[in-house]
């Protein structure tokens, strides 16, 4: 019998403990989660991660004392191992970049829904990098405009219009689960169509696919009869 896998642990970073306490309770519910610390800014986070080893940190960008660009850039060299998940308030904060830099491997709003970020977090775990997508947004804009004389890779193949269905409930946040439901599908089809539009769009994660679909007006697209 296939052992079961153990629970993602997590650290919570953030100076607001009412934002703190009120995630600790969301993910509590969670079976894939466990919350196994919690700091109030980047220097509690470092001396939690290293005694703690958590698989990822949740982090506030701004805090007092350490903020957590200065704290991903330590952690990046003290503990390389764990996955860091910046988290900000606006969708114009002008640090993606420096925590991109700094080594945070995913950069989420504070404001997403709990089954959204779910599935960001499970999805660390297949090794994608969780962006909202306005973030992702911003970099694919960010690498266009430093490099703007290399074209943009173009998809091996044209989506169906049912991928280009389930892409649109991608963007607006759906999870399988939720995707399945709407266009009546079986959760392994649902499955099987996210894995062939990130292998048809050349994405690594389904921020980067939403992020390439609206690029190239994928997403524009009206659905073929």
């Amino acid at each position: 019998m296939a052992m079961k896998a153990r629970p993602l642990r997590v650290l919570l970073v953030d100076d607001q403990v009412l934002f703190r306490k009120g995630l600790r309770s969301i993910l509590s519910d969670w079976l894939e989660v466990q919350v196994v610390g919690e700091a109030s800014d980047g220097s509690e986070a470092i001396a939690q991660a290293a005694a703690l080893r958590p698989d990822i940190i949740l982090m506030d960008v701004n805090m007092p004392t350490m903020n957590g660009i200065e704290a991903a850039r330590r952690l990046r060299r003290r503990s390389p191992e764990v996955r860091l998940i910046m988290l900000t308030i606006s969708e114009q904060d002008e640090h993606l970049f420096d925590a991109i830099k700094a080594g945070a491997d995913g950069y989420l709003l504070k404001d997403l829904r709990p089954e959204v970020l779910r599935e960001m977090l499970l999805a660390v775990t297949r090794g994608e990098a969780p962006l909202s997508p306005l973030m992702a947004k911003k970099i694919l804009a960010e690498f266009s405009r430093q490099a703007p004389l290399v074209p943009a890779p173009k998809p091996t193949e044209d989506l169906t219009s049912r991928e280009r269905e389930v892409l649109r409930l991608v963007a607006e946040g759906a999870d399988n689960r939720t995707i399945a439901d709407r266009l009546c599908l079986a959760p392994g089809t649902a499955k099987r169509h996210i894995h062939n539009i990130l292998s048809k769009l050349q994405a690594r994660s389904r921020s980067e696919a939403v992020a390439f679909a609206r690029h190239h007006g994928i997403l524009s697209q009206e659905p073929t009869q």
